[in-house]
């Protein structure tokens, strides 16, 4: 068996895969469930219904959605350059913790400073702390060669180590009964609801521009195209002009913004303070959600929305009738595998000898 690169991929094919290898993932999800004694149909309809099936299960979904929309917007922005960002979870915290300093610290008065001057700074050092996170390791790819897969992911245990010692010390609140959280924001920098009597909040909104923005980066700007054509052949992007060096700081410097921010808003929308598991994997569910998107901007506001769906529907599904709620976590990590083969197949067919 071999693979044969096709001279041209299918548009329709591209835009097939990530449907054809979720419902692949399905029907292989589908064994594990008959396997754990459950009715396969009445599982995967709790699922649906458990995600999406009223207004307070999608708007449990649309919450989740939205840090999983800005870390998975942080990791398609890096991957089009090549630039392979496993640290969106140390970005996440990095920008969480922040963004408290600028708008909780003093006992939780901030610096003092109007609400309206005081949450731009907040957002802008989540950001800042974000990009930073990202720079180091791109500059030590750019010039050095180190491996930014391993610099990255080491530095989310560094700076989960960093914000647990933050915590317990100079950052931790004095009202909380000794466990470990930050003081928490002011209300008047917490972000409002998009629905009443839910938890979604105008974060969402956020994460929606962000990603038109991000495409509009993409498809209409120098910048954008820059990015792409370092992403599809580095030696022939230099050659051709593009600015190496200028193109990975941006890049970095963008796609770590935008996991700073989600942990920001993170903060400000949903949780006022920040824990040690305020994140569920934030970060590295970004990876998966810019991975079933296909890279593109737009189409991660649909994989955030579907990835939050099956982990909200798991629970709704697992007290039901009792199916782990590890399900979930298999059918978002075996889609991921099948978009990547089913991509794979869009760009080469396979020829057996």
């Amino acid at each position: 068996m071999r693979l044969e690169r096709r001279h041209e991929s299918s548009r329709t094919a591209l835009l097939l895969a990530p449907v054809g290898a979720v419902g692949f993932t399905l029907m292989i999800s589908a064994l594990l469930v008959l396997w754990a004694g459950a009715p396969v149909g009445r599982t995967y309809g709790l699922l649906l219904q458990g995600g999406f099936g009223s207004v307070f299960a999608l708007s449990e979904t649309l919450t989740r959605a939205t840090p999983l929309i800005l870390t998975g917007l942080a990791a398609t922005v890096a991957f089009k350059a090549r630039l392979f960002n496993i640290g969106a979870e140390g970005q996440f915290y990095g920008g969480a913790l922040a963004a408290v300093a600028v708008g909780g610290m003093h006992g939780g008065a901030g610096f003092e400073l109007p609400a309206l001057v005081l949450f731009p700074l907040m957002m802008a050092a989540a950001a800042c702390v974000g990009a930073l996170l990202l720079l180091g390791p791109a500059l030590m790819k750019n010039r050095l060669g180190v491996d930014e897969v391993v610099t990255t992911l080491l530095i989310n245990f560094i700076v989960l180590l960093g914000v647990s010692a933050l915590l317990d010390g100079p950052m931790k609140d004095p009202s909380a009964m000794g466990w470990p959280q930050s003081v928490s924001l002011q209300s008047e920098l917490e972000l409002g609801r998009l629905i009443a009597q839910t938890r979604v909040h105008t974060g969402l909104l956020w994460a929606g521009v962000l990603a038109v923005l991000t495409w509009v980066l993409f498809k209409y700007t120098v910048i954008g195209f820059d990015i792409r054509a370092l992403g599809a052949n580095p030696r022939a992007a230099a050659f051709a002009g593009v600015p190496v060096t200028r193109t990975v700081v941006l890049v970095a410097l963008l796609s770590g913004a935008l996991a700073g921010l989600a942990g920001a808003i993170e903060v400000a929308g949903r949780t006022s303070y920040v824990t040690l598991d305020m994140s569920p994997g934030y970060g590295y569910s970004g990876i998966v959600i810019a991975m079933l998107a296909g890279l593109h901007p737009l189409g991660v506001l649909a994989a955030g929305v579907f990835v939050a769906g099956v982990q909200v529907g798991a629970d709704t599904m697992s007290r039901a009738i009792g199916v782990p709620t590890y399900i979930a976590d298999v059918i978002v990590a075996a889609s991921l595998i099948a978009v990547l083969v089913a991509t794979l197949l869009t760009q080469y067919r396979v020829r057996w000898k």
